[in-house]
């Protein structure tokens, strides 16, 4: 119960503590602008580095890498399909020959 009730004060006090530093600190806060910015001209290179950073979200959320990776494999799958076609149709055409030089044996 002692420790209840020194933690209880601790707690009262730090309390009381953050209120009276906010108390005197209103009138200060009351004097900054209110859309944030303090006046202080951003450097070229921040503000370089704060538009890649935009341009780098924006490529993120309108998933272009994922669009361009999924282009790539559709390209590359139809080009693996075509070569197979060619095979199959190199395997069919020297299987009606056999086929054709079999009957013609016979």
């Amino acid at each position: 119960m002692i420790i209840e009730s020194i933690v209880l004060a601790i707690f009262v006090l730090s309390l009381g503590g953050a209120l009276f530093i906010l108390a005197r600190k209103i009138p200060v806060l009351n004097t900054l602008p209110q859309n944030g910015s303090v006046g202080i001209k951003k450097h070229r290179i921040i503000s370089d580095v704060e538009n890649k950073i935009k341009e780098l979200s924006v490529f993120f959320k309108k998933q272009i890498f994922l669009h361009k990776f999924l282009s790539w494999v559709k390209v590359m799958t139809l080009k693996i399909e075509t070569k197979i076609d060619v095979l199959l149709h190199k395997i069919r055409k020297k299987s009606q020959q056999i086929d054709k030089e079999s009957k013609d044996k016979k």
